[in-house]
């Protein structure tokens, strides 16, 4: 991971990135939208353009199944920089059981603190 030593604007993007890999947060409307930009946009790994409220909709839609995993994907390779004061670009791998995709954020400290204003996830084709 790259975050740039002890930076904790890097350590709080990443944090906040990987909580919206988690079912938990991605089922609780509430907990989304508040890591959620009220701008945010994402080009997902289908290549469909994304809104918040279809973010949010689309994550909350999911029923919680007993015995699933706590993460709805792993994420690997994840580096982090600094953009400018309050915007953070976090990057990585992510693993489902089905495919590999690379993921870039861009978050943005507001006032009410650390928000994901991008997202855009690439398919990895299979080898």
């Amino acid at each position: 991971m790259s975050s740039h030593g002890g930076d904790e604007a890097v350590q709080a993007a990443i944090a906040c990135e990987l909580r919206l890999l988690e079912n938990s947060v991605r089922r609780t409307r509430e907990a989304t939208e508040a890591l959620l930009h009220p701008d945010f946009f994402e080009f997902g790994a289908s290549g469909r353009r994304w809104n918040r409220r279809e973010s949010i909709e689309a994550m909350a839609a999911n029923p919680v199944v007993e015995g699933e995993p706590t993460a709805v994907a792993t994420a690997s390779e994840l580096t982090a920089i600094r953009l400018a004061d309050d915007i953070v670009l976090v990057t990585y791998l992510s693993e489902t059981d089905d495919r590999r995709c690379n993921r870039s954020s861009i978050w943005c400290r507001t006032l009410s603190g650390w928000q994901l204003y991008f997202h855009q996830g690439t398919i990895i084709p299979a080898d």
